[in-house]
């Protein structure tokens, strides 16, 4: 039988997680007898760590990554998956809004000769700002980045070892999971799943952090802010050409002095407004390229057991 391994980035879910490993343990010795449980504390406030503690000396079919500090998410998950030795891996959440009992669903599709099978939730448990703020974020992300995102789709996936060995070999500092594994271009496909109330905790994607990820997903995957900062500075330069001729024909026909220093400042100011937001959009640009050249490592582990 194959084995199935199971990476769960774990941040501010201390209490659902025996929960969770109970859920997961019956959901899976369906499927196989052969699984493991990898739970990524990524410097979850809470005792999430002790819990994982609690839980790998009851089952030696769960193992515990400590990272050093708190690295996101996407990189907690490239922790798990970079230790995950499954012929087929799931990613999914500790909230336990991603019902466990869902994998066989995941599973049984991706034997249809799919490497990538991804959740989606139809009915998205969340509350009302919550999905708000995400179709901002939809909006936003696919216009800058001229691609068609679903909603629907989150990290809850199942995916074969060439896949993950795929995924470790992209070693960009911003790392999101569900992006790359699009981008590598294996078969994948889709299965409607029961999307749960979050149980305990909130989560740490407030609205705040959605605009950050927004900009770190726009600036690191497309060009086009710097391709429409050069289109509006062009027109912006005709329209300035065309105001200009208009002066000097309103000089010489209705012999009329152009306006003076209201109009000077005005333009000053707004030409001035434009360079500084131009010249952010760049230094965001100069910045990804900066952070890329330092050659970080992803993360940083403090203890595997």
């Amino acid at each position: 039988m194959p084995k199935i391994s199971v990476v769960i980035p774990v941040y501010g879910c201390c209490d659902s997680l025996h929960t969770l490993y109970t859920r997961l343990k019956e959901s899976l010795s369906p499927l196989s007898e052969d699984f493991e449980i990898i739970l990524v504390n990524d410097a979850s406030p809470d005792n999430a760590w002790d819990a994982i503690k609690e839980l790998v000396s009851q089952d030696d079919r769960v193992k515990g990554i400590n990272l050093t500090r708190n690295f996101g998410q996407h990189k907690a998950i490239a922790a798990g998956l970079a230790h995950a030795q499954g012929d087929w891996v799931v990613v999914m959440d500790c909230d336990l809004q991603d019902r466990p009992e869902e994998i066989v669903k995941l599973y049984n599709k991706a034997q249809e000769g799919y490497d990538a099978v991804f959740g989606q939730r139809i009915n998205r448990q969340h509350s009302r700002r919550k999905r708000w703020a995400s179709r901002l974020f939809i909006t936003v992300y696919d216009y800058l980045t001229d691609s068609k995102t679903d909603p629907t789709i989150g990290n809850f996936s199942i995916i074969s070892k060439k896949v993950v060995e795929g995924l470790k070999s992209l070693t960009e500092q911003h790392h999101p999971y569900t992006f790359f594994v699009i981008w590598l271009g294996y078969k994948r496909t889709y299965v409607e799943i029961d999307h749960a109330q979050r149980e305990t905790g909130e989560s740490s994607y407030n609205f705040k952090r959605l605009i950050e990820l927004a900009m770190d997903n726009i600036v690191s995957q497309s060009n086009k802010l710097l391709k429409m900062s050069i289109k509006f500075g062009v027109g912006l330069a005709f329209f300035s050409a065309l105001y200009a001729l208009y002066l000097v024909l309103k000089y010489f026909i209705a012999d009329e002095v152009a306006p003076g220093w209201t109009s000077v400042m005005v333009s000053i100011y707004f030409i001035g407004g434009l360079l500084f937001a131009n010249l952010g959009v760049i230094g965001l640009y100069i910045g990804k390229i900066f952070d890329e050249t330092k050659d970080r490592p992803l993360y940083v582990i403090d203890e595997i057991i």
